[in-house]
């Protein structure tokens, strides 16, 4: 499931935009599929990142993770089909990256997200257990 849609990277960017980005075959028009795989990349990429803090995909994402998607889904378009990145997509991706990445380590929290989204348990706890003192007054060296 993807944190962003076809609207709402038209109503950030534009048609035009979308259609630079999506139309491999000089259509003149948006390739659907082509923005959908995008959408659908860049959330996997921020699910990787949500993982450990995170149950993913996320029920009910916080509206400002599909600002991060649809950054990171244009960076991605970017890099194919011969389509040109600029500084500005650049430092959007990077800096969704970098926010991902401090949410990845605790820094940040992106807020409640439902009530059934829970960290999924480790599969190998540790379990520490000690045979008792070593020393101590009541007991000799060894």
């Amino acid at each position: 499931m993807a944190y962003a849609t076809r609207d709402d990277m038209a109503a950030r960017f534009g048609e035009d935009e979308l259609i630079q980005l999506s139309d491999r075959d000089d259509q003149g028009e948006i390739n659907v599929g082509v923005l959908a795989d995008a959408l659908e990349d860049a959330s996997a990429e921020m699910d990787s990142y949500l993982a450990g803090r995170y149950a993913v995909p996320l029920a009910q994402a916080p509206r400002f993770l599909a600002g991060l998607c649809m950054d990171i889904a244009r960076y991605r378009l970017c890099g194919s089909g011969g389509r040109r990145s600029t500084e500005d997509i650049d430092d959007r991706y990077k800096n969704a990256v970098k926010f991902l990445e401090k949410v990845a380590n605790g820094t940040v929290s992106i807020g409640p997200v439902s009530q059934t989204a829970t960290v999924p348990p480790a599969d190998n706890p540790v379990v520490f257990q000690s045979s008792g003192k070593a020393f101590g007054r009541d007991r000799g060296a060894l």
